[in-house]
Parts: C-alpha cells; sequence; structure tokens
C-alpha cells in the first residue's frame, strides 16, 4: 500500500462560501503545479446541448427531460466512456440541433452525427461505428459557470478569444475536471489538458497542437494515461526537451516496495527507453472547488531521476 509524505503549504485558509478566495486563485496562490493532472478519459461522447446549464447538465438543462437526460448520462458512463455537454460560444448558444461526435482518444480519431431527438441518444452506437469520420480538431473550453463560477469568468473569456481564430473547431463544453485550474481546455481527438489557458494564449496552444507539438504553457497531459504516466511523460519532455505529441509512450509502471510512495515508470522514445523515478506524495489541505467546504489533501507525483533504461 502507497504510503505518502505531505508537502506544500498546511494553512488551507477559508472555503469560497467563508470568505475565502476563489478555487482558482486559490491554486494560483499556492503556486500549484498543473503538471500531470490531466482529466481521465479515453472514449468520450460529445452532445450538443444548447441553452443554459443547470449544475448537472443532464438533470437541470432546460432544453433537456431530467430524466431522459439522466439516462443518457447513465448509458454512455456504463459504456466505460466521458461524457460531455458542447455549445457554440457567445450569447446565441447555437441553434439547438442534436449534434454529437464520438471521440476514441487512444486512436485519435472522431465519428460526427445528429440525430433529431435526444430520445435517439438512448439507441445510438457508441463505438464509433455510426457517424462520419472527421480529421478536424475539436477544442473544447470549460464554461460550466453553474458547476464552479471560476469556469465562466476565465472559461468563456477563452472560448470567445479561440473562436475568433478557430471558429468551426472551438465549443464550450460542460465540466471537464480540476475547477481550480481555470481556465481549462481538453484539444480532441488525442486528449490534450491544458490548464489556466487565460494566463496564456490560446491560440498559440491549439496552433502548436495543429502542429504536432504540446505547449509547455499550463499543459496538465493527456487524458489518455493514469497521472503516474503523465508524471513521466512531462519528465521525459523536460529531460529532452522533445514537444511532439507523440514523442514519449509509457511501457510500464512499477510501484516501488522498498521505497514508500516510491514508482518507477519505463517511458519509450525515438533514442531509447529512458526510466524515471517518481515518489508520491500529498499536498497541504486544498479546497478543491468554489463549492467545497472541506479541504483535501491532492496526490501529487515528483520526479527524483531521469535516466536512460538499462
Amino acid at each position: 500500500m502507497t504510503e505518502w509524505r505531505r508537502t506544500g503549504p498546511t494553512d488551507p485558509g477559508l472555503p469560497r462560501s467563508s470568505g475565502g478566495p476563489a478555487c482558482s486563485a486559490g491554486a494560483r496562490l499556492r503556486d500549484e503545479d498543473v503538471s500531470a493532472t490531466a482529466s481521465p478519459g479515453k472514449r468520450w461522447l460529445l452532445v450538443e446541448v444548447a441553452g443554459a446549464w443547470g449544475w448537472n447538465v443532464w438533470t437541470d438543462s432546460p432544453v433537456l427531460d431530467p430524466e431522459l437526460g439522466a439516462a443518457i448520462a447513465r448509458r454512455v458512463q456504463h459504456a466505460g466512456m466521458r461524457i460531455l455537454a458542447v455549445r457554440r460560444p457567445g450569447r446565441s448558444r447555437g441553434s439547438g440541433r442534436w449534434r454529437w461526435a464520438v471521440v476514441d482518444a487512444e486512436r485519435a480519431t472522431t465519428h460526427w452525427g445528429e440525430v433529431s431527438s435526444p430520445h435517439e441518444f438512448l439507441t445510438l452506437p457508441l463505438d464509433g461505428s455510426s457517424g462520419v469520420p472527421s480529421d478536424q480538431a475539436l477544442f473544447v473550453v470549460c464554461a460550466h459557470g453553474r458547476h464552479d463560477a471560476c469556469c465562466a469568468v476565465r472559461g468563456r473569456a477563452v472560448a470567445e478569444r479561440l473562436s475568433e481564430a478557430y471558429p468551426d473547431e472551438t465549443w464550450e463544453c460542460s465540466h471537464l475536471g480540476g475547477d481550480r485550474f481555470a481556465a481549462t481546455m481538453m484539444l480532441f481527438p488525442h486528449g490534450v489538458n491544458h490548464g489556466r489557458v487565460d494566463d496564456h494564449d490560446p491560440v498559440a496552444i491549439a496552433d502548436a497542437y495543429l502542429q504536432g507539438r504540446v505547449l509547455q504553457d499550463g499543459y496538465r497531459g493527456r487524458s489518455t494515461l493514469s497521472h503516474v504516466e503523465q508524471a513521466a511523460v512531462a519528465a521525459a519532455v523536460r529531460h529532452t526537451g522533445d514537444t511532439r505529441l507523440d514523442a514519449f509512450r509509457p511501457m510500464s509502471a512499477t510501484e516501488l516496495p522498498s521505497e514508500p510512495g516510491g514508482w518507477s515508470v519505463d517511458v519509450a522514445g525515438d533514442d531509447g527507453v529512458l526510466r524515471v523515478r517518481l515518489e508520491h506524495v500529498r499536498t497541504g489541505p486544498t479546497f478543491t472547488t468554489c463549492r467545497a467546504t472541506l479541504a483535501v489533501e491532492i496526490p501529487r507525483f515528483v520526479v527524483r531521476d531521469v535516466t536512460a533504461a538499462s
């Protein structure tokens, strides 16, 4: 069983509801590292839900019957997929069509389609066998303000800025995860996750992605990898300076019984295999969302060394 070493600040401060900072402001004040925090997801269903979103898109949105929305979300989750609501940036929120996209982030494929009624999502094939294949990238920015105010304040500005350069590729999306890292963005079909995008240039991040590179500004990791694999790949990138999208592939991740919290991850690259040793630690108590009233410790990985695998 993994043992933990506590690191970071010991004073959790106050929750937002008691006058503390917004979760994204608190994370910035703590200088919390965004690396190796990507929201998980190997296969995704994106559903266009135009109009306002409640805290839970699938049960609290005016355009969607609550029972039907809950049934759609359950079906997708039981299939081992992540589900996101998407809409176009701006006040119009799109035309209200029921467009959808199945994204396989491991295979980097996207299939688009449209149904005439949301009831059809209860029978829609989720294996990528339906719809039209597309090689167009998707830039989805969390702007789910009813879920967390930080996503509205920071995310919507990023989506509007990005849509000026990439109007067809850009969408607002529902809760991605990691609210304290708002503005958060996922680049599909590869599942490349960035945070604090409003502190950086979202267009430059998108440009790099389309060129097959990962800009390191706010880079959280790939949604297809575990957090320990994300940490190892990030260490390999820093060690070599190689920012190509598929430059490194995790081969194995081994917990080290002789080292409390220790992990060893082998990562394959063009010049051979790198071995990354990490330590699993926890940060000080953190309010992870603006709604949170209980501070929790967040697991993290600290890189100890990177060497050539023997």
